[in-house]
């Protein structure tokens, strides 16, 4: 995923950056052999403008181009694996609408660092490419239909109460779509867009919108997506938030009484909580635990031949259904879980006993602290004190200027003690880089 701001579309300089990035990109298709690319976008109000820019490269480069518009990112990893060629999805997913982004696919799958090398040299001008004959635009009347076919092999009815949140994002149209025709008593939030309100207090990253939906309105359910629609979290009847973990538990123990549990392995990253680890392996599931991103966790259930995985930001792909995260799509899987064991998600996840953990995101500190020998010898040595009844991750973000810290330990209290030692620790080498700095200048 990259990401650039967009703050100053209108200015010329900024403007100009965006366009000729997007043009380069579009440029850039030529090189990984493919005459046809699909593309599609999220609400952002620069969204329209990188896509038409996308498209001048691509169209000269000589290549056809299928302008999909407004449609979450799964539905464009699908059509990428319906028309067997490269896909381009321009978002920048949870972020604000001030930031976009662009993700591309080959045949429903992230392209391979090989195929993004080729991708950064035309946009480094390392190559240049000579225009071609100019290329063709497809058009397509309703993707809908077509995507709904993922759905057919399971889709339940029910008469549940369900609201949704969409996030102001490109699930608009999707979600109403299939969740129509499952239900009869659905209402929804953040569905009204306007090219800057994109996750702007409400969708996934903002879920206490929902919460409080749920419990004042008295809806059995409630799903919220993030802005491109790959993601979604849970919020049951008594307000309980059922993060993407929780849903891959309920999901990996439904499949696994069924013995239809491939493998009967389930891959989580570093951030999941030990209590759901011990859980699924009290069952007889085997847990692989990757680094944290969605493209880790698809790598590990290709290599195991496993089918169900993700991240507790809810990011789940369940390869009975599709190769890809499909915000959507696994809360529809939700509903026919619910129907099927006559169970709320609250009941599915009863008999989990979770271990408290903590999530302290440090904002505006130099990320190559996480490299600092001290600061990596502290963490080996409280990992190695907290043994099996614990996990600590310090991590960088990826799209964010933070340094992430992770906490689960089997008390609270040691917990917080742990939390806090490595964040003074990290502190106190910010300051005394910053304090070296200084006396240089």
């Amino acid at each position: 995923m990259k990401y650039f701001g967009t703050d100053g579309i209108r200015g010329k300089a900024h403007d100009f950056i965006t366009r000729d990035l997007s043009y380069k990109v579009g440029r850039s298709m030529e090189l990984l052999e493919n005459d046809l690319i699909v593309i599609g976008r999220d609400t952002r109000e620069s969204g329209n403008m990188i896509v038409e820019n996308l498209k001048r490269g691509i169209f000269d480069a000589g290549l056809r181009v299928l302008d999909l518009g407004i449609v979450a990112t799964p539905i464009l990893a699908y059509y990428s694996i319906l028309k067997d060629c490269h896909g381009i999805m321009v978002t920048a997913s949870h972020n604000p609408y001030q930031d976009n982004g662009i993700k591309i696919f080959s045949k429903g799958r992230k392209t391979n660092s090989e195929e993004e090398k080729k991708i950064e040299n035309v946009i480094n001008s390392k190559i240049v490419l000579d225009n071609k004959l100019h290329g063709e635009e497809l058009y397509y009347e309703n993707p809908l239909s077509e995507y709904f076919n993922l759905y057919e092999k399971f889709i339940t009815t029910s008469k549940k109460k369900v609201i949704l949140d969409l996030a102001n994002g490109a699930t608009v149209k999707s979600a109403k779509y299939i969740f129509d025709k499952i239900t009869n008593h659905v209402e929804y939030i953040g569905d009204k867009p306007d090219g800057l309100n994109i996750n702007e207090n409400v969708g996934s990253t903002h879920i206490d919108n929902l919460v409080e939906a749920v419990v004042k309105r008295k809806f059995d359910v409630g799903f919220s997506f993030d802005g491109d629609g790959d993601r979604v979290l849970a919020v049951d009847k008594t307000g309980a938030i059922i993060d993407g973990d929780l849903m891959i538990y309920i999901i990996a123990s439904y499949l696994h009484e069924s013995n239809s549990l491939k493998n009967n392995t389930v891959v989580l990253t570093k951030m999941s909580n030990l209590g759901i680890i011990k859980a699924l392996e009290k069952k007889g599931i085997t847990v692989v635990q990757t680094k944290v991103g969605d493209k880790y966790v698809v790598d590990a259930l290709h290599k195991l031949d496993a089918i169900v995985g993700g991240e507790n930001s809810g990011h789940i792909i369940n390869r009975n259904l599709f190769i890809s995260g499909d915000g959507v799509l696994n809360a529809a899987y939700m509903i026919k879980i619910m129907e099927d064991k006559k169970s709320t998600l609250g009941e599915l996840v009863g008999d989990l006993e979770m271990y408290p953990d903590s999530l302290v995101n440090l904002r505006n500190i130099d990320k190559s602290i996480i490299k600092d020998k001290e600061l990596t010898t502290l963490v080996k040595t409280l990992k190695t004190e907290l043994g099996h009844n614990g996990k600590i991750l310090v991590r960088a973000s990826g799209t964010e200027p933070l340094i992430r810290i992770s906490v689960s330990a089997k008390t609270e209290d040691r917990m917080n003690e742990v939390s806090n030692i490595i964040i003074e620790k990290i502190l106190t080498i910010s300051k005394e880089r910053k304090s070296i700095w200084k006396n240089m200048v």
